[in-house]
């Protein structure tokens, strides 16, 4: 069986198909998906043959109609259309695919707008309505989940009391002469404050009547 190798420059790839293969069928064996043109209301797949064009079938009517004498000239052929007839080397130049121009915020807010403006004065109440339930719901969740926030700092709080208990425990457990002197100084002050209040109730001794 006769083979022909045959090789698409702008995805570099190539491989070996059988003669009699048209274009538009080795490429799509290789993977490659090929940028359509349009020609009135029907779309072909036209690629331009840069070495070995002398391989393939002469062009078909409708090759001669849709691609001008300069297009044929320069190479170019319609895949679906271009049959290879004899073996030997094939290099193929696809056609760039076009990028799609992702419309900008702007852009969408002001085919929002005029598609609203568009809307009967029923639709238009029923999107407002719906918008409206929306932020309503938004608005919901995030009463409902504020308390884990406070239910959080609450924790924060009662851990650290428990660290200062957990503290308290070890230094009870300490010797005298390790105890820190704050609980010294605090034991002074509690003792200070009773004497105080010892004196005060006898310089103000109850009245009689």
């Amino acid at each position: 069986m006769n083979e022909v190798e045959i090789k698409f420059e702008r995805e570099d790839r190539n491989g070996v198909v059988a003669v009699g293969t048209y274009l538009l069928d080795a490429a799509r064996r290789l993977g490659i998906e090929l940028e359509s043109e349009q020609f009135g209301e029907t779309d072909f797949f036209v690629v331009k043959i840069t070495s070995g064009s002398e391989l393939l079938s002469a062009p078909t009517k409708t090759e001669i109609e849709l691609l001008s004498a300069e297009r044929r000239r320069q190479g170019e052929r319609i895949a679906g259309h271009a049959k290879i007839e004899r073996s030997g080397e094939i290099s193929v130049m696809t056609t760039e695919k076009k990028q799609e121009e992702k419309p900008t915020e702007e852009e969408k807010q002001e085919e929002y707008r005029k598609e609203f403006e568009e809307l009967p004065l029923e639709k238009k109440i029923a999107s407002l309505l719906e918008l409206e339930a929306i932020a309503l719901s938004e608005t919901f969740s995030f009463v409902i989940n504020s308390p884990y926030a406070i239910v959080g700092k609450v924790m924060d709080v009662l851990a650290e009391f428990g660290l200062k208990m957990e503290d308290e425990a070890k230094n009870e457990t300490r010797p005298k002469e390790h105890k820190s002197k704050d609980d010294a100084k605090a034991k002074a002050k509690a003792e200070s404050k009773s004497k105080k209040t010892t004196q005060s109730k006898k310089s103000n001794p109850p009245q009689t009547a």
